[in-house]
């Protein structure tokens, strides 16, 4: 009974489109679950036949603390921006609520009314721009707990004030629907299609990432110089020059196995595909596709198997630039 009391009401606005990552966020909350620190809530809780909009706008009100999962699909969202947000920023501003943007994907927020409040996950780095995504979702959850203990010690010296407005109190919120997990996420099933669209996404990924971070090495370095050479739409070259020798070099490009596409890297610049010191192929687990490495390069801070495109940018960009750094 007591941890139905101290629980706080955890608000999810978010794109539909978006749905993954948001379930995959609510994951990493089980164990504030667990402990009884929040019960969390989202419109797929509605029950059929309920009206969509009071079920909503009254879990809202009801909400201690409010995420914003921010993306392009979430500020294209007339619902989303133009009623959610709305309504959360009043509250957060009548200190009813604790607003906290949650940025998943990158996109222009900075000037938007909620551009103000600080974001999660840390520095307000997109979420899918980690290398590894559990510590992009842990900094998310390790942000709202601090927020939560804020709570609590308000909550704590204002006892007397607040005892007659508590917004998750038993019975005010839950009562249209009854009791309900939160837990009804279901496994996503993923095409070759998908695959390969995302085998091809990551390339084109890797040709930017790399292009870039070649122009800034040589802005930042005197006397290092760098090419990039795209050979076809499936491979490219990379090579570092000081005092016109070359230090480093590498080839990336995506090869077939039995049907499958997968992200090759050689060290030295080759035209050929006969052999490599890197493979990456397409995985997937029950709600998202990540890039696996076969391990052959072990070095650095990427032991997690799963890798974002930008984790495997950083993994293989590591691995080009690590004889300069030794």
């Amino acid at each position: 009974m007591l941890a139905k009391v101290m629980s706080a009401k955890l608000f999810f606005s978010y794109s539909h489109a978006d749905e993954g990552l948001r379930d995959q966020l609510e994951v990493h909350h089980a164990a504030l679950k667990h402990q009884g620190q929040i019960n969390t809530w989202h419109d797929r809780r509605i029950a059929p036949g309920d009206d969509f909009e009071n079920a909503i706008s009254e879990e809202l009100e009801g909400a201690k603390v409010i995420l914003l999962l921010i993306s392009s699909d979430y500020i294209a969202s007339r619902y989303c921006y133009g009623i959610e947000t709305e309504r959360a920023l009043e509250r957060h501003t009548a200190n009813e609520a604790r607003v906290i943007p949650v940025v998943l994907r990158p996109c222009d927020w900075h000037d938007l009314p909620f551009g103000n409040l600080l974001a999660l996950p840390t520095d307000g780095k997109p979420i899918t721009l980690w290398a590894n995504i559990d510590e992009a979702f842990l900094s998310v959850v390790q942000g709202i707990k601090k927020t939560l203990a804020e709570l609590a010690t308000a909550r704590s010296e204002q006892r007397s004030e607040t005892k007659l407005a508590i917004p998750d109190a038993p019975g005010l919120s839950e009562t249209h629907s009854g009791p309900r997990s939160s837990n009804l996420r279901i496994a996503k099933a993923f095409t070759e299609q998908d695959r390969d669209d995302f085998l091809h996404e990551a390339f084109a990924y890797l040709v930017n990432f790399f292009e870039n971070s070649l122009v800034e090495l040589s802005e930042r370095n005197p006397g290092i110089e760098s090419r990039l050479r795209c050979l076809g739409e499936n491979r490219f070259t990379a090579a570092i020059y000081r005092g016109g020798s070359k230090i480093a070099a590498c080839t990336i490009y995506i090869g077939q196995d039995f049907g499958r596409g997968d992200i090759r890297f050689s060290h030295g610049e080759q035209g050929d595909s006969n052999s490599w010191n890197e493979s990456l192929s397409v995985d997937h687990d029950e709600q998202v596709l990540f890039l696996k490495p076969m391990g052959l390069m072990a070095f650095g801070n990427h032991g997690d198997p799963k890798l974002s495109m930008q984790g495997c940018a950083e993994f293989l960009w590591d691995a080009l630039i690590r004889p300069l750094q030794e």
